[in-house]
């Protein structure tokens, strides 16, 4: 596993962090604006990091929306050349770190159908599909896959007789 360094996600990165998602994503990438719409909620309600390699270059990115009790993986992306190398394993787990930081009870995110290995990682850290958007990649109208890993049940509410 090549080492990598997460740091928080600033405006400063919005030209690096939004070239490499035109690369890896040259069907449906974010804007420049949509990305600094999301860093503007930071840290309210969202959690964006990068991943830097050993020379400070950004080789992968993520990001969390988490407000009342759920969380959401808005994005992950590597790389390609650093995939298989546990960067996207490193970025997983910040996210799902934060959202147990923010009391979250959940996380969902959804993945591309045709995404196999994401999915495989998604799997690898306790994800489960729990449903299915039609269509909802655009303009390619490839599906995506709704994943979500519960990080905590809610204890037992209300009366219970076999506690008297």
């Amino acid at each position: 596993m090549s080492e990598v360094v997460l740091r928080p996600m600033t405006m400063a990165d919005l030209p690096v962090v939004h070239r490499l998602e035109r690369t890896l994503f040259p069907e449906d990438p974010w804007s420049e604006e949509m990305l600094r719409g999301e860093l503007a909620d930071q840290p309210r309600t969202r959690h964006y990091v990068v991943a830097e390699d050993s020379g400070g270059e950004i080789v992968g990115y993520a990001g969390l929306a988490a407000a009342g009790g759920q969380a959401d993986v808005q994005t992950i992306a590597v790389r390609a050349d650093r995939r298989g190398s546990g960067t996207g394993a490193a970025l997983l787990t910040e996210l799902l770190d934060e959202a147990v930081r923010r009391n979250s009870e959940a996380v969902f995110l959804e993945v591309r159908a045709d995404n196999d290995p994401a999915r495989r990682l998604y799997e690898r850290f306790g994800f489960e599909r729990v449903g299915i958007r039609r269509g909802y990649y655009q303009p390619s109208g490839t599906d995506a896959i709704v994943m979500c890993r519960k990080l905590r049940t809610r204890p037992p509410m209300g009366f219970n007789r076999e506690s008297m």
